[in-house]
């Protein structure tokens, strides 16, 4: 018998004459006998020691009508199992991994807590279990089908609501049950072939965005968490209006922002630590700098390893285990975002420390000056493809963040490129204005001026062109008219000062700066705004 590695969801190689495939186990959710009785949240928790105020499953409810005409929906909520799971290729350390029997399982003991699998989930599916500090969802109860059990949710419903099988298998009552009935999944559109299905769910319980949130997490049986809470996902935003089918949510469980206010400082502090750099090698190549400037082999290279290890400082602390970020480069997952950015950032690390240490061998006279000329313009052109792609690998990391469309933007990289020309021109202003030449404060003067022109008009069409989906035009709006609009248009229009750096020098540098810190925590946390479950 030939096993084969990659599942086939249809169940095509189990015909005849086609090569054997190897389990691919799915779940069929029917929702038309579901009775809201909870039992598989609870047994989930007691097999799986799953710790209270988060759930690996849960049921949640939308009443759908008006009074007297309503009727209570349910959903049972969980990982979806994908055959394409945008979670492990997430994963910078593969904590999450896929099975050859098509389970998404994970290993507590290499997670770092990026939490990057939970951006990545577009079904809100994956937590961080608050007391070993590691990611976590369902997995199938992969212990227990490992030696013919069924998971426990399966064993404790009492409606036989919930079914587990091969689908590879003809005969298995969920591969018929798929084949030939109409069952559903959820988010189609993101093209994760999951392998969750759900039989005679209404539409409200599906879409995310279909019910009515009701206004401060007030659901049915209890307050959701603290609305004053900015990592919680509330329901107090336009995405609580988004119904069409006079549907309110009744139960759901507390969704909180994976990324906090350490991502929305990293985006900045990488934008400077690339920029000022970047700019300086720039303008010595155009002659608006001299390579023997002070401006550009020491306050340029110092500026950037001392916001370069900032940032360095801020991703680590954002762990979860920070005490393992050393598994990023031993136990590298190449396909995550994470660890191509971290390896990109030490490369550019390395071209600017070198970069600085050519500067004062010159300095000291190790080595002539013609010499350190010339091994810095070499070194130079090394930093410079660093510190664009340590200004642009973000859009690419947040690309990966399949659950959050804002995110998704082709226009991203560029975006990233331009913010980092502006901040790190912006820096380099007081520099050129106290050791001259006039010929390069002018430059950076005009740099500035461009790039947050380009920038304000970036952002312009971000938030009046028509967004590909709802998720990324509520998540626009969030940002605007919502409880980030306070960050967004104070920031915006104090980049937008910086177009006038020509006339005002160096005094555009702190309009410039803020603005961009503003607008950045707009955007990072807007986006992860809309509910997905």
């Amino acid at each position: 018998m030939s096993v084969t590695e990659e599942i086939d969801p249809l169940g095509t190689s189990a015909l005849p004459g086609a090569a054997v495939a190897a389990p691919r186990w799915v779940k069929v959710l029917d929702q038309t006998r579901c009775i809201g009785c909870h039992a598989c949240t609870t047994a989930c928790k007691s097999e799986n020691d799953v710790p209270v105020g988060v759930t690996r499953t849960y049921v949640k409810s939308v009443e759908v009508g008006t009074f007297p005409h309503v009727r209570r929906n349910f959903q049972v909520t969980r990982c979806n199992q994908c055959s394409d799971a945008p979670c492990v290729t997430a994963c910078p350390t593969q904590a999450m991994y896929k099975r050859a029997d098509g389970i998404v399982d994970f290993d507590k003991s290499i997670c770092i807590g990026c939490k990057a699998c939970i951006a990545a989930c577009p079904y809100d599916a994956i937590f961080i279990n608050p007391e070993d500090h590691s990611a976590e969802k369902c997995n199938f109860c992969a212990h227990r089908l490992e030696i013919g059990l069924e998971p426990a949710c399966v064993s404790v419903c009492p409606t036989e609501a919930i079914l587990v099988g091969d689908l590879n298998d003809p005969s298995s009552k969920v591969s018929r049950i798929v084949q030939r009935e109409a069952v559903a999944v959820r988010r189609p559109e993101k093209k994760t072939r999951p392998g969750v299905f759900y039989k005679g769910a209404h539409q409200s319980t599906l879409d995310p965005l279909a019910a009515q949130r009701p206004e401060g997490g007030l659901y049915a049986w209890a307050t959701q968490g603290d609305t004053r809470d900015p990592q919680l996902v509330t329901s107090g935003h336009p995405a609580a209006h988004n119904s069409s089918a006079a549907a309110i949510v009744s139960y759901d469980v507390p969704h909180h922002a994976p990324w906090g206010w350490r991502v929305s400082l990293y985006t900045w502090t990488k934008g400077i630590a690339s920029g000022v750099l970047a700019i300086a090698i720039v303008l010595g190549y155009l002659g608006d700098l001299s390579f023997s400037s002070s401006t550009v082999r020491f306050a340029a290279p110092s500026i950037a390893l001392g916001f370069l290890g900032l940032t360095g400082i801020l991703l680590i602390w954002d762990l979860k285990h920070p005490e393992r970020f050393y598994l990023i480069f031993t136990r590298h997952h190449w396909k995550s975002w994470l660890v191509r950015g971290s390896f990109i950032i030490g490369f550019y690390g390395a071209a600017t420390s070198l970069f600085l240490l050519m500067a004062i061998l010159g300095g000291t006279g190790a080595i002539s000056s013609g010499a350190a000329d010339n091994a810095e313009r070499i070194v130079g052109g090394f930093a410079l493809a660093g510190g664009v792609g340590t200004a642009c690998y973000t859009a690419f990391l947040f690309a990966q963040a399949k659950a959050r469309d804002l995110w998704q933007s082709p226009l991203l990289p560029p975006h990233l490129a331009v913010q980092a020309s502006m901040v790190g021109a912006a820096v380099l202003m007081p520099f050129a204005n106290a050791y001259g030449p006039h010929l390069a404060l002018r430059a950076l003067e005009v740099t500035v001026a461009v790039a947050a022109g380009a920038y304000v008009a970036f952002v312009a069409g971000e938030i009046t062109l028509t967004h590909a989906t709802a998720h990324a035009h509520l998540a626009a709006e969030e940002m605007t008219h919502g409880r980030f609009a306070k960050f967004f248009w104070p920031g915006l229009v104090m980049v937008a000062v910086g177009v006038a750096a020509p006339w005002i020098g160096v005094v555009a540098l702190p309009f410039v700066l803020v603005g961009l810190l503003a607008y950045e925590h707009s955007f990072v946390q807007a986006a992860q705004s809309v509910p997905l479950a």
